[in-house]
């Protein structure tokens, strides 16, 4: 830019050479990345299970060589920390398609003129825990996780009960 003198007094319309401003955009609430979904997603995506099974595989080998006490413990969270990861998405994933059935079904019968049917929050836990009892029952861990499930609500019970010292 040409230097002027700070003795003259600025023009009131001045000329400014205009820069143009970089606009970012955040992929996952713009318009142009287009709409989440997480079928298409998994499809995509899918490749990235035998990547993560090849590393939990080496997580494992490393983790039988290794001698460091404090080496071994980070290893030993890095794997339980991906065993959960994976455990989620099989339940994330057969969530999702217990659902899609269920709506399969639900487009089955409003072809057949039958009106439309959804499914409240409630009810699907409802069905979810019902499925898990199935699971546990067959698994044979029914016992043990009803036990558990009690001595978690008699402590919960316990701390709503007002305290002796009061009385």
């Amino acid at each position: 830019p040409l230097e002027m003198s700070a003795k003259r007094p600025v023009p009131f319309l001045r000329q400014v050479v205009s820069v143009t401003k970089k606009v970012h955009r955040d992929p996952r609430f713009d318009d142009l990345s287009g709409e989440y979904k997480p079928e298409i997603f998994m499809k995509t995506y899918s490749f990235l299970d035998s990547v993560r099974k090849q590393e939990k595989e080496m997580v494992q080998k490393q983790l039988k060589k290794c001698r460091d006490v404090g080496q071994k413990e980070k290893l030993q969270q890095l794997l339980n920390r991906m065993t959960q990861q994976e455990q989620t998405r099989k339940k994330q994933q057969k969530l999702r398609e217990r659902e899609l059935s269920f709506k399969r079904k639900q487009r089955e019968l409003a072809k057949q003129g039958k009106k439309p049917f959804f499914l409240k929050k409630s009810e699907k836990l409802k069905l979810e825990l019902a499925e898990k009892y199935t699971e546990l029952k067959k698994s044979g861990k029914l016992e043990s996780f009803l036990n558990k499930k009690r001595k978690r609500n008699a402590i919960k019970d316990k701390h709503r009960l007002p305290s002796q010292k009061n009385l």
